[in-house]
């Protein structure tokens, strides 16, 4: 796993907790979290990406094995990697924001770089 922090929380709720919100970065093209969570989404969402740029059966099995859904998975390798595939790395972008409301963690977004979401809220090339 990419990087080191713990993330207050026991190693299974961690990985739970990374790979739905992976999943929903893939889905939605854009998030809102504490910048620490945003930095280890970046790492995992980068290799998803990596990865999903070959094209493989392979590919496709490991990416359902860490991504929970299956449609998300399929706009990885229809719509994200082939829009990604000029890119050598830097799939995604974190812009901090304004400190939370309560106890003051840093908060920013996380959001894939080469996709933006269409009228009808599907992810298309940018």
């Amino acid at each position: 796993m990419p990087g080191s922090r713990k993330l207050g929380r026991e190693t299974s709720h961690r990985l739970a907790m990374l790979r739905g919100m992976v999943t929903y970065l893939l889905e939605n093209g854009r998030i809102e979290t504490t910048v620490t969570r945003a930095k280890e989404v970046r790492a995992l969402t980068e290799k998803m990406i990596t990865m999903a740029k070959d094209n493989t059966l392979a590919n496709k099995r490991r990416a359902m094995a860490f991504i929970t859904k299956e449609d998300v998975v399929k706009s990885l390798f229809d719509v994200i990697a082939p829009a990604c595939a000029d890119r050598n790395g830097g799939y995604t972008r974190i812009i901090k924001t304004e400190p939370r409301r309560g106890d003051a963690a840093e908060m920013c977004f996380i959001e894939l770089v080469d996709v933006v979401k269409d009228k009808e809220g599907k992810l298309v090339k940018a």
